[in-house]
């Protein structure tokens, strides 16, 4: 099931993910004319970079957050149009000349079941380019949330909850990849360390998206307490001498061909 962000609060927190987007789009070379699907197009700001690209062409940005494509469908144009669809449930075939993603898919389970949508929402000679959270990411944010998710005030509201994120090394992706159907076949990793200008910074991220499934399981007033909690221990942990916080960002990228 997908979880429900709010978009407006991520448009002012996603700093680094606007910048690893920016960083995906500036590799292609772009005719004008292709048809892109954006998977986990959230705000929609980078759709909007990629659809000035394509004057002629066509692109579709599906997220599976209400908030976000809310946020999102303003930024609609003449050739550039939001839908809200599961990335779980793509069901397009064969329209499209570039598939990208940035930022979304550690948020996506099963990704055979994503490789192989994918493969069928291409158009033959297609490209497919991803880059989403691999092992070793937000290490800082993930020892905290577990240390909150085990004391005793929280711990009844976790009983059956599972872990929201796949966050896979290289190999065990490139193992994966291999019964895709896809054509040349490239998954590398990358280390995005970043430093956040201050805490606000880093509590903003924090708010959205990542406590964001977790807040979902906790009623009020224990919802505040949790946050409160997560937010002071990451301060601690994360904060530099110079004001700035801290945190791992480690990336899987896949580059693939129909």
């Amino acid at each position: 099931m997908a979880h429900e962000f709010d978009g407006k609060k991520y448009e002012k927190a996603s700093t680094h993910q606007q910048e690893w987007g920016a960083k995906l789009i500036a590799e292609f070379d772009l005719k004008g004319t292709e048809h892109i699907l954006d998977l986990g197009c959230g705000d929609g700001t980078l759709t909007a970079q990629l659809a000035r690209l394509v004057p002629k062409g066509e692109i579709i940005g599906i997220d599976g957050s209400k908030g976000m494509i809310d946020t999102a469908q303003p930024k609609a144009g003449n050739n550039l149009r939001f839908r809200r669809l599961d990335i779980n449930d793509l069901d397009f075939v064969e329209e499209f000349d570039l598939i990208f993603s940035n930022a979304t898919l550690h948020w996506i389970k099963d990704h055979q079941r994503l490789l192989q949508n994918s493969y069928k929402a291409l158009r033959v000679g297609g490209r497919l380019r991803f880059n989403f959270a691999g092992d070793g990411n937000c290490s800082n944010f993930f020892s905290v949330v577990r240390e909150a998710m085990e004391r005793e005030e929280f711990l009844s509201f976790f009983a059956e909850f599972e872990w929201p994120w796949y966050m896979p090394s290289v190999d065990e992706y490139k193992a994966l990849s291999e019964s895709s159907g896809l054509q040349g076949v490239k998954v590398w990793g990358e280390n995005a360390d970043r430093y956040f200008p201050d805490t606000d910074a880093m509590i903003r991220w924090v708010d959205q998206p990542s406590l964001v499934p977790f807040l979902a399981l906790i009623p009020d007033p224990e919802k505040s307490l949790f946050r409160d909690f997560v937010v002071n221990r990451m301060i601690e942990k994360t904060k530099q001498e110079d004001g700035r916080c801290f945190e791992t960002f480690r990336r899987i990228n896949v580059s693939a061909t129909k």
